[in-house]
């Protein structure tokens, strides 16, 4: 009988522990929520010229492990835009990457990058984008997938702030904070 009372105990946490997870994944943020907040963000008004960006990667325990500067160049053509990257990190390494953007209508971005898994996808609702990806991240000698959640906020015509969830499956490895100011 003892068995079977653990076997049951063990049965409850999971179901517990499953259905705080789904919780927890329904209270996520959705652009939507954002709809009303203004100034409306529009990337294809945003992303054009050149823009100055300043950014830090924190690891799990909030520790400040890479900081880094990007400068950007966008430019749009109809519904195509291209983002040209340059970061420069703290230790000096530099790195760049080109983004293809695409707006499908209603809100909705894709984009592809040279180091990025596949299709990114995003949607626009009032001053927020959340831009979703997998990007191709080298580290010494190895490279490995991590997942990308982005959420990126207006606060004015020149300044767009960045919070990002770096993770590999569904563990948070850190996050990664930007500021953009535009030229």
């Amino acid at each position: 009988m003892p068995v079977f009372t653990a076997w049951k105990r063990g049965v409850r946490w999971a179901t517990l522990s499953v259905a705080c997870m789904g919780l927890i994944a329904c209270a996520s943020p959705k652009p939507a929520d954002y709809a009303a907040e203004r100034p409306v963000l529009d990337l294809r008004e945003y992303f054009v010229g050149d823009i100055d960006a300043y950014g830090l990667f924190t690891d799990r325990s909030g520790k400040v492990v890479r900081r880094f500067t990007v400068k950007i160049k966008a430019s749009w053509e109809g519904n195509k835009g291209v983002l040209e990257e340059d970061f420069i990190y703290s230790d000096g390494e530099k790195q760049r990457r080109v983004w293809y953007l695409t707006y499908e209508g209603d809100g909705r971005y894709t984009g592809t990058a040279e180091d990025v898994v596949g299709e990114a996808s995003g949607e626009v609702a009032g001053n927020a984008f959340q831009w979703r990806y997998v990007l191709r991240l080298p580290v010494g000698d190895r490279t490995y997938d991590v997942s990308f959640n982005d959420w990126m906020y207006l606060m004015d015509d020149k300044v767009m702030l960045n919070k990002a969830v770096m993770s590999k499956f569904g563990i948070r490895l850190g996050d990664v904070t930007l500021s953009f100011h535009k030229r």
